[in-house]
């Protein structure tokens, strides 16, 4: 009936072949002289989705989520991941092989000084680490005697004889009828950031940053509109955008040189060095920029100056053409997910739909607003324990029928030229328990908290953060992920600086577009997360001594209304409520069909207790 156009559900390798690649690693570090090699889930660029040619983790250990990092010593081998991914770690690597340890507390480092020798040498490849991630392994290597050693050329890719080649994805112009800001004016706000460092120039790392400067999308990674790319920005003169050239039409490049010079990947290193030997400062993100561009510029005798990116601020706060967009995008996606919610309440109770179907289901019902260009991450489809495992991604094998008694998690989201949605709903099939009705209804009120936060101009996400998590405290319970990401303008659906949580440390302002994403997860039994996307919006408040800011909640779907227990919710939690629903049935009712819309106006009606 659906099919997935932009999703698989293959399950990754296992068994025979990932020992003899672990064995085919070990000799080649041998040969090497290494005693040991760390191998993280990162390109150049330290992008979030990768291309097929950079998953060498998932390659070498059969982990395929999205942040993770692998140590491999003579003897032992490791993976690191965070709260996250420790199940699905758990599932796809081989226990006898590999130790599954923490990627946070403690770090990797603490293994690593623990486990390494004097006179140990553990290598690392320069281009998939930052500065800071280095230093961090150096002081590691140290402790325990041990050398830390740059590597020109990857051992990984010396024993992956069937490596994919690097992506030729095709470049796009991103109008100004989305971007709503010409490349000339992004470049006059970021030499005013250039000269606030004092430096010669700025090196854009992140192809994010790269894409949003020069007003143009890509296709070189899954979910993500990425041009994989680089640019130096000089204080004075002319940019250069370094890219490979065939990736672009006539048209694409004229508009490039329009405001830059157009180089192939390759012209970056000698640029940068001839800029160095002449004492340059050269400005480099901490958080996207690879240790082996510190080490080029040092080399040449210039001055690296390490810091934020200042560009990922600016792309943070939309303009009035974005915030159009993306309300717009959001109203389109609403109505797909009405459909697709109507769809499981009608379909799901005869325990005939799988978790497969949900995902097939809801891409098809977005692929029908004729405007879909991908899903912006792989839909998570969890039902009963496999909701509980935070970022699971259905397989063939995993795959987990829909049946009564179940609650069914699906987090997704779509890129659209006009803006990119997330949104996650917690789907009842059949009668839920009390336990499922206390839990959800908890988490919908720290959202809600969230929804209906006032606060101060330079507020941090972290001082928000304990909002969404409070009535889970008064229960002993908690989730171990953050409240919420930034989300970009058809860009990535995780976006910085921004975000909600115990490590959010950069003001919000108007203009940010974050999630607000409060869960609870009982392992082998049931998960649940309720995600709107919020606009960070002016609130006004009569008598305000200073300004402040709220949030606009750009989601338009409705939140299981059989989950919530309405004794427990106060009277301004249930007004946000039936406020919200009513919103959604104004908004959304108008552009279903008839039928869809009656669904809508039930699963919409006002709660009372």
């Amino acid at each position: 009936m659906f099919e997935a156009h932009f999703q698989t559900f293959e399950d990754p390798e296992s068994g025979v072949a990932l020992s003899a690649r672990l064995s085919a690693f070990r000799e080649e570090l041998a040969r090497r002289k290494l005693t040991g090699f760390v191998i993280p889930r990162a390109d150049q660029q330290q992008n979030e989705y990768v291309a097929p040619s950079e998953e060498r983790l998932a390659w070498l250990t059969g982990f395929t989520g999205s942040a993770g990092l692998a140590i491999v010593l003579t003897r032992e081998a490791a993976i690191f991941v965070d709260g996250r991914y420790t199940l699905q770690a758990g599932q796809q690597v081989d226990g006898k092989a590999w130790s599954v340890e923490s990627l946070v507390e403690p770090p990797p480092e603490t293994w690593l000084s623990a486990h390494l020798s004097a006179d140990d040498r553990l290598g690392f490849d320069p281009w998939l680490h930052t500065t800071a991630a280095a230093e961090r392994l150096a002081t590691a290597c140290a402790k325990a005697g041990a050398e830390l050693v740059a590597i020109e050329s990857n051992p990984v890719d010396a024993v992956w004889t069937e490596r994919p080649p690097a992506p030729l994805g095709p470049v796009a112009i991103h109008g100004r009828q989305f971007s709503g800001e010409i490349e000339a004016e992004k470049l006059q706000r970021i030499r005013e950031e250039i000269a606030k460092l004092s430096v010669d120039a700025l090196v854009l790392s992140d192809s994010h940053a790269v894409a949003w400067t020069f007003n143009i999308r890509g296709a070189d990674v899954a979910h993500t509109p990425l041009p994989l790319s680089y640019a130096l920005v000089p204080k004075h003169g002319r940019p250069t955008i370094f890219i490979d050239h065939r990736k672009l039409s006539n048209a694409t490049r004229d508009h490039l040189e329009q405001s830059a010079d157009v180089q192939e990947p390759n012209a970056l290193e000698p640029r940068l060095a001839a800029l160095a030997k002449r004492g340059g400062a050269i400005a480099l993100d901490n958080a996207t920029a690879a240790d082996a561009l510190s080490r080029l510029i040092q080399a040449a005798g210039g001055k690296p100056v390490r810091g934020s990116d200042p560009v990922s601020l600016l792309k943070a706060v939309k303009n009035e053409t974005e915030i159009q967009g993306t309300r717009t995008a959001h109203r389109r996606d609403a109505v797909a997910l009405a459909r697709f919610l109507a769809f499981i309440d009608r379909e799901a109770p005869s325990g005939s739909l799988t978790e497969i179907d949900a995902v097939e289901a809801l891409e098809t019902f977005r692929r029908d607003t004729g405007a879909l260009k991908d899903v912006s991450f792989p839909t998570i489809s969890g039902t009963g324990p496999n909701g509980a495992i935070v970022h699971y991604r259905v397989s063939r094998k995993s795959n987990r029928r829909i049946a009564r008694g179940d609650l069914l998690l699906i987090d997704s989201g779509a890129q659209y030229e006009d803006g990119t949605t997330d949104v996650t709903r917690t789907i009842a099939v059949g009668e839920p328990t009390a336990e499922m009705r206390d839990r959800f209804t908890r988490v919908l009120r720290g959202h809600i908290a969230i929804a209906r936060a006032v606060f101060p101009d330079g507020t941090t996400g972290a001082q928000l953060d304990t909002l969404a998590r409070q009535f889970l405290w008064q229960a002993g319970i908690d989730f171990e992920h953050g409240t919420g990401h930034g989300v970009g303008s058809y860009l990535s659906v995780h976006e910085g600086p921004a975000r909600i949580s115990k490590l959010g440390t950069t003001p919000l302002k108007r203009g940010m577009i974050l999630s607000n994403e409060p869960g609870y997860y009982k392992t082998d039994g049931f998960g649940i997360r309720i995600e709107n996307l919020e606009l960070v919006v002016v609130a006004e408040i009569a008598g305000a001594e200073k300004p402040m800011n709220g949030f606009e909640t750009l989601t338009l779907a409705p939140i299981d209304r059989r989950l919530i227990d309405a004794a427990l919710l106060s009277d301004a939690e249930l007004d946000w409520l039936n406020a919200y629903h009513a919103r959604v049935r104004a908004e959304v009712g108008p552009q279903l069909d008839e039928a869809t819309n009656a669904w809508l106006n039930q699963a919409t009606a006002a709660l009372t207790r």
